[in-house]
């Protein structure tokens, strides 16, 4: 039977143990790709590379939802490291290995087991969070966001190993700068999860929500997966993947972001609306065992 809590307590250890391999394989692929360069340039480039690693340490030690954060983050630039010390000329044979560790670190790093692992490690008393996926238009403003940043970050390494010192120092300071203003945009989607507790649901999305929705046990007619056309109050973002339908008993206040031409929100009243977890399966099951009303939508 699949276990989904052992899941989450092997995942973060599954990812620390490829994080170890992409120092091992990382190291000897860079050596080669840096055979030909100065000793001082590429001294320079290790240090960066090593730095960067140790702050993937430093994220991936402790799980909470800030250092879910910063794992997504740093984690996935070992990959167009990877792919720049291959071109750059190591051994085809120490690149795959870089890159192929780079990529499965990563795939872990992105997955919903650690998401789910990282955000209740960071729960309060008796929660039971659940990540819930991100908006298609926010996910792509983030994504290019990121793909600046990062681009910026290996421009850093790439003008430290050709001895250019200036440009080094320019774009370090373009990916410090980019890091602490984006920071908080990106961990906004971090901290978008559904909480259920046993007083009843929290909705907490500062994405789509002006506000947490808290939803009592009381108010909660059912919980079960939406079907397609139901009229509920499109939560998601939008975003894609089935969506978990609440139902309330009589007719509730939410504060809606994101509304043109009102910037606090707007407020909308409704008797049904949709949210999107990672893991939809999981939240029901979870919910069932906490009492809540399961079923099918009606």
């Amino acid at each position: 039977m699949f276990d989904a809590d052992r899941l989450r307590r092997i995942v973060p250890w599954v990812l620390r143990i490829g994080w170890v391999a992409v120092l091992l394989l990382g190291g000897t692929a860079i050596d080669g790709a840096l055979a030909d360069t100065a000793g001082g340039p590429a001294d320079a480039t290790r240090w960066l590379c090593l730095a960067g690693w140790i702050v993937g340490v430093a994220a991936m030690a402790v799980p909470a939802a800030t250092t879910l954060t910063a794992t997504r983050l740093v984690v996935p630039l070992a990959v167009p490291v990877a792919v720049l010390a291959w071109s750059a000329g190591a051994d085809a044979v120490d690149g795959a290995a870089f890159l192929g560790a780079a990529i499965i670190t990563s795939v872990v790093a992105g997955s919903s087991a650690l998401g789910r692992g990282f955000v209740q490690a960071s729960a309060y008393g008796d929660e039971d969070r659940h990540l819930l996926r991100p908006p298609v238009a926010y996910l792509a403003v983030a994504t290019l966001a990121w793909v600046i940043w990062a681009v910026a970050t290996l421009l850093t390494g790439v003008m430290a190993a050709n001895g250019e010192t200036v440009w080094a120092l320019v774009f370090g300071g373009v990916t410090l700068a980019g890091g602490v203003l984006l920071f908080p945009r990106w961990h906004r989607l971090t901290r978008r999860w559904i909480v259920l507790v046993p007083v009843g649901v929290v909705i907490h999305d500062h994405v789509v929500l002006a506000e947490t929705l808290m939803l009592r046990r009381q108010e909660i007619a059912r919980m079960g997966l939406a079907l397609a056309g139901t009229d509920a109050a499109d939560f998601t973002g939008p975003t894609s993947g089935h969506a978990v339908e609440i139902r309330t008993n009589e007719s509730i206040t939410a504060l809606v972001s994101l509304v043109p031409g009102a910037p606090s929100g707007s407020a909308i009243h409704l008797t049904g609306c949709l949210i999107a977890p990672t893991r939809p399966g999981q939240v029901l099951a979870a919910a069932t065992e906490r009492r809540f009303p399961v079923g099918a939508i009606g």
